[in-house]
């Protein structure tokens, strides 16, 4: 018995094609000797098309009938059904891509019973554009079809023509090709190392999915030492491989440039700007013309350095220090930072409409702790670099890797400094190794060196002046991050703001002596900014008085 299916009629063939003016103009009797790309679609015998939507412009009616009647003399089962579509600049993308899709929001396709071709051999490369876009799209559900003219010795026929599905699902060998340059592209961020985790593997996954289709700012959030700067690296040397950057990848970090330098180091000066300004300076934004800067730390920013840095971001334009002309950089900016800029935001430290700015694409890279299933091919990557940097190929013994292990992915490994802390851990045991070999007793020495280091607050000597609000302030793991130094300084800050009435008061009294020679500004504000670098507000810390 017939299946139905086989009764059904064949789907009519249609044709959608813009006028050539140049290509399918010809007058009189001498326009049959020449290749005409609209009429030449019509003349192949294996080509059969019942229809061809012909577009023009009004004031090409006239070349537009001459060409139907010359299709209905060589093809009569071909109707031409002629479509105005007005633009009066045809070589304006956004003009013709409007014109070209109200055609295609407005025709009656039916695909049930016609197939669409899209001819894109005439038209201006502007339009050959949009149809193509709108094809791709599905906006104009077709297929594309591409006319070419006869060969010298066949001079006089209709030439050739090729059909092109844009449905990449068809063509298994080009859609293998794109996923395998992802993937290529992800291991590349990845510098390689064969992660397991699969948050981060997705995470990295997205940062390459947006680094080679934008420009706009990208905000990586982390922990220090969790890889924000290599990852930067890495996304200009990947946009740099697809020609999408051509300069050069400049990295500064923010919080060593603080203070008078700051404006000059970022946005350039003019010679005799300012005392000691014997010479122009380009400055950090100008060299990255055409290429990424990565602003490491950028909450530590100043709020004038922030205002010209947005306003940089947005209209590529900049004063340079003790200028009157404007200065322009393109570049992308790559922002980092381990400080909670909301919480800035929140304290009068940042910019609220600098972070939505910098915000639209933020990715927050996770502790090495929260990675544990990465730490050991991890281990490998950093005995691989040291070992190209000694220059010897460094090993660790069957039973000095597990033991190293086993420590290195248990609960008291800590990893306070993330990737630096193994990357320091490697550094030491390949130091003391013999031969490039890593032992137990080197391992052993490693995990007794790291214990200390990493040990809780609690279990070391109690000191004195502690008052346990930084402990309550900052968290547990936070505080333990801190240097003695800033450890001592932040406690002794904080017993001060705690026994103050007010943020002035506190000022007053840590800044007495400068308040004294007359060297101190605004002491709340100063102080104000001190609590910022820890990400603290006066409001919070008063909230932690001890009951």
């Amino acid at each position: 018995m017939t299946s139905p299916a086989l009764l059904l009629p064949p789907k009519k063939t249609v044709v959608i094609g813009l006028l050539g003016t140049t290509l399918d103009n010809g007058k009189g009797a001498k326009r049959w000797e020449a290749w005409r790309p609209t009429l030449a679609l019509c003349q192949h015998p294996d080509l059969l098309i019942q229809r061809f939507d012909l577009l023009h412009q009004r004031r090409d009616t006239g070349l537009a009938e001459i060409l139907e009647a010359d299709i209905a003399r060589v093809s009569p089962e071909t109707s031409v059904r002629r479509h105005i579509a007005e633009c009066d600049n045809p070589w304006a993308l956004d003009e013709m891509y409007e014109c070209l899709y109200d055609f295609a929001k407005g025709y009656d396709f039916r695909t049930d019973e016609e197939e669409y071709l899209i001819h894109i051999t005439t038209g201006t490369h502007i339009a050959q554009i949009c149809m193509f876009l709108l094809t791709e799209s599905r906006h104009l559900p077709a297929r594309l079809i591409q006319a070419s003219p006869p060969r010298p010795q066949h001079r006089g026929g209709p030439g050739s023509y090729a059909i092109v599905d844009l449905d990449l699902s068809r063509y298994d060998r080009i859609a293998s090709r794109f996923q395998r340059e992802q993937h290529e592209s992800v291991s590349f961020l990845k510098s390689g190392i064969d992660t397991r985790n699969a948050a981060f593997n997705q995470l990295i996954e997205r940062i390459e999915q947006v680094a080679v289709k934008s420009a706009d700012p990208i905000l990586l959030m982390g922990p220090t030492g969790s890889g924000k700067s290599q990852l930067a690296k890495r996304i200009y040397e990947l946009k740099k491989s697809r020609r999408q950057v051509k300069g050069e990848f400049v990295e500064v970090n923010c919080a060593t440039i603080r203070g008078d330098g700051a404006m000059s180091a970022l946005f350039g000066h003019t010679k005799g700007a300012f005392t000691g300004a014997v010479g122009e300076r380009p400055g950090m934004l100008r060299k990255a013309h055409e290429g990424v800067l990565f602003l490491d730390e950028i909450g530590e920013l100043a709020s004038d350095e922030q205002a010209m840095l947005l306003r940089a971001i947005e209209e590529k334009s900049f004063y340079p220090v003790g200028s009157d002309r404007e200065a322009r950089s393109e570049f992308q900016l790559i922002a980092g930072t381990n400080r909670d800029l909301s919480r800035h935001v929140s304290a009068g430290l940042f910019r609220d409409d600098l972070l939505a700015r910098i915000n639209l694409w933020t990715f927050r890279l996770p502790a090495l702790a929260d990675r544990r299933e990465d730490i050991e091919p991890n281990l490998d990557y950093e005995l691989e670099q040291r070992g190209r940097s000694m220059n010897v190929q460094l090993g660790m013994s069957r039973e000095a890797r597990a033991q190293f292990l086993d420590f290195a992915t248990s609960p008291p490994a800590r990893w306070l400094g993330n990737f630096r802390d193994l990357n320091a851990s490697v550094r030491r045991m390949a130091t003391l190794g013999s031969g490039g070999r890593i032992g137990t007793r080197e391992v052993g020495e490693e995990i007794a060196r790291l214990r200390d280091a990493w040990a809780l607050p609690e279990a070391r000597t109690p000191r004195p002046a502690e008052s346990g609000a930084l402990t309550r302030l900052l968290g547990e793991t936070q505080a333990a991050q801190l240097d003695d130094f800033d450890r001592v300084q932040l406690e002794r800050v904080l017993d001060v703001c705690l026994e103050a009435s007010s943020l002035s008061d506190a000022g007053r009294r840590l800044f007495a002596a400068s308040r004294a020679r007359k060297t101190s500004g605004n002491d709340a504000d100063r102080l104000r900014k001190y609590l910022a670098r820890f990400g603290l507000a006066w409001s919070e810390v008063k909230a932690a008085r001890s009951p």
